[in-house]
């Protein structure tokens, strides 16, 4: 105990430092216009509440009244499945700002991405001395890391795209292109409401229909949508690249960047549509 503060709540502490910090350097030169800038900007906002909202909710004495009345599990599974989400989110965050916007003499750009892994660093620590606690819950386990991973990596996906069609005109759009982005969105929006069904027991309530069923469903959909990106993004997106001598780097790395994350996805979805298998049969 320092100061009446156990060292988790010391760790929270450190994160809301460093992810203020991080997020406050390059605030002041303006509004961030690089698509991989926003997403810093957006990780190190996350961070930053993702931490208040852990050391407010622990310090009142709130977290065993939420985990009583709305969750299905522990509020250790839930601090910890978001404090894994957030290291994994500034880890992006780190090594988007340090292969983009650091130079040899941009010091205000070094000390953002030192913040920056500082906060990474506090919360890998705080995350595993969360999981040494062995939570037994959703989002703790494998099915919700791989749940939330999916997402995550959909997050990297929306960003590269947007960076590689800024400023390109409608006829360098084609429609190949435009499908991928569905399946994208159309993906990610179930993810995203699978999390939270896991997590409420209202929704226990009211949900008439088994819920690995529906994710099984789910997921066989989105692996049959994520093959066709897998397909159409590289055949659609090398074809019609236009050699650009000023952009023309920033895009390829865009267009390399979404065709290996669309593998990535691809590769987590069918993970997760075996595990799902599994786990029905072994329930029969």
């Amino acid at each position: 105990m320092l100061f009446g503060l156990s060292l988790s709540q010391i760790f929270r502490i450190l994160e809301m430092v460093f992810c203020a910090l991080a997020l406050i350097i390059p605030m002041f030169r303006g509004p961030m216009s690089s698509p991989y800038g926003i997403w810093c900007e957006f990780v190190w906002v996350f961070g930053l509440i993702i931490a208040v909202v852990i050391f407010v909710i622990e310090k009142c004495l709130v977290d065993k009244l939420i985990e009583l009345i709305v969750l299905k599990h522990t509020w250790n599974d839930l601090s910890c499945g978001l404090s894994l989400l957030s290291s994994l989110m500034l880890l992006s965050a780190c090594l988007i700002y340090c292969t983009v916007f650091v130079c040899a003499t941009c010091i205000a750009d070094i000390i953002c991405a030192i913040a920056s892994i500082l906060a990474f660093t506090v919360y890998v620590v705080d995350t595993v001395m969360l999981k040494l606690k062995c939570p037994a819950g959703y989002l703790s386990s494998g099915r919700g890391i791989l749940r939330f991973s999916q997402a995550f990596v959909a997050c990297l996906i929306f960003t590269a795209v947007y960076s590689y069609f800024k400023g390109v005109e409608n006829q360098f759009r084609p429609l190949g292109l435009i499908w991928c982005i569905l399946v994208y969105v159309v993906c990610f929006i179930p993810t995203v409401l699978v999390i939270p069904s896991h997590l409420q027991k209202c929704v226990d309530l009211l949900r008439c229909f088994d819920l690995n069923k529906l994710e099984l469903v789910l997921d066989a959909v989105a692996v049959a949508l994520y093959v066709s990106a897998a397909i159409l993004w590289p055949v659609y997106g090398y074809k019609n690249y236009k050699r650009d001598s000023k952009t023309h780097d920033y895009r390829f790395h865009d267009l390399n960047l979404v065709t290996i994350l669309t593998y990535v996805n691809l590769g987590l979805y069918l993970a997760d549509l075996i595990w799902t298998l599994i786990v029905l049969c072994k329930n029969r």
